[in-house]
């Protein structure tokens, strides 16, 4: 295993981290909390015995289940060898108390009696003002205080300029948690975003290194670029290794349902470092990218002149999750979203074909056509 520096700390933690959102389950979907017990504890176990030290859950993690069985893993000696990283849950904190009722509830589903690392879980601009009107960061403070937890973090899911307010509006964070990726450069954080994070001493965790899956099963016309390429990286290599090569980040987090997709990931850990992609493989990142990109049904550029929609209707994000489905020929990630991360006040559905967007829209998107459409498609089944 290679390890790297962890922001400020005196520490190193291995390239690969293991992440327990998509544990195997024995049934009910891939996030339910029907999990595999014995098989989630094989590979978990197995990866920390070949060098992975940084395992991450969250509150939310298969219904609440992730962190209990994550114990049981740690148990017999396991847990000395590993840092802990989990997240309180800011979307349901509604008064202060909250925050040391979920910790409390964690540190038991845990049996532990400390983490290493607290995140707040998913902040953006509007949950971090929730949580500065809420006095929150006193209350972290306190539990770093009394030992409960050792560092106080965040995930992250908005645009690079939030991040900038978040890393800026509070001098304790040690590390942060970002989607990033090849084909997120400019997409949420960004690449803008992590290297803005990392120059302020922050650890830049990643998530989503192959975006649910993604890239490590391109369609037929990106992997023909991989098939074409004098090279023997993988899909799902290559996009860590892209990672991997940014000195900014700290530690790639992966969800690993499979022990194949352990023993995997734990060979390209292996071979990662700072500066190891050739300019051979670069230009085929490029080159993929700009494949994914030309897949794109709706030519939208997230300039935003659509908006505010009088109607409510976030256009944006219902073009982008309909683009996501196309881009990638993969549905379920863009309907979950669709139904659980966008308002029910800001979906297409709401649309009343007043055409106000269509005038605005420097692309010429005739976007009141277009909500329908995605509608029909981001609540189909199957």
């Amino acid at each position: 295993m290679r390890y790297r520096k962890f922001g400020k700390l005196d520490w190193k933690v291995s390239a690969l981290g293991f992440g327990c959102m998509r544990l195997p389950v024995t049934s009910g979907g891939p996030l339910s909390a029907n999990i595999d017990e014995d098989e989630s504890i094989r590979m978990i176990r197995h990866a920390i015995d070949h060098g992975v030290n940084y395992v991450d859950t969250a509150y939310l993690y298969h219904v609440g289940r992730s962190e209990v069985v994550l114990g049981k893993a740690l148990k017999d000696g396991y847990r000395e060898r590993v840092k802990i990283s989990t997240k309180s849950p800011t979307f349901a904190i509604q008064q202060t108390s909250d925050f040391n009722r979920f910790l409390d509830e964690q540190l038991v589903r845990l049996d532990d009696d400390h983490i290493d690392f607290y995140l707040l879980h998913g902040l953006g601009a509007k949950r971090w003002k929730h949580m500065l009107e809420l006095d929150i960061m006193a209350r972290a403070e306190a539990a770093l205080a009394d030992g409960r937890i050792g560092h106080i973090g965040f995930s992250f899911h908005d645009n690079t300029e939030a991040l900038k307010e978040i890393v800026d509006g509070y001098d304790g964070w040690t590390t942060c948690l970002i989607q990033h990726n090849y084909m997120d450069i400019e997409n949420q954080a960004g690449t803008e975003g992590l290297k803005y994070a990392a120059s302020k001493g922050l650890a830049v965790a990643i998530m989503e290194p192959l975006l649910g899956g993604n890239l490590a099963r391109p369609p037929a016309p990106v992997r023909e670029l991989f098939d074409e390429f004098e090279g023997d990286r993988s899909p799902s290599d290559l996009a860590l290794q892209w990672l991997w090569d940014q000195p900014e980040v700290a530690v790639v987090l992966s969800g690993m349902t499979t022990m194949e997709q352990v023993e995997e990931n734990l060979r390209s850990a292996e071979a990662s470092g700072v500066g190891s992609l050739s300019f051979s493989e670069k230009d085929l990142i490029a080159r993929v990218r700009e494949k994914f990109n030309e897949r794109a049904a709706i030519q939208c550029t997230a300039c935003g002149y659509c908006m505010p929609c009088p109607n409510g209707v976030n256009i944006p994000a219902n073009l982008e999750l309909y683009n996501d489905g196309v881009v990638y020929d993969d549905w379920v990630a863009p309907r979950f979203k669709y139904m659980t991360w966008l308002g029910a006040r800001e979906r297409a559905e709401l649309c009343e074909q007043c055409d106000e967007c269509d005038e605005k829209c420097p692309q010429g998107i005739p976007i009141s056509e277009w909500m329908p459409k995605v509608h029909e498609k981001l609540t189909r089944d199957g």
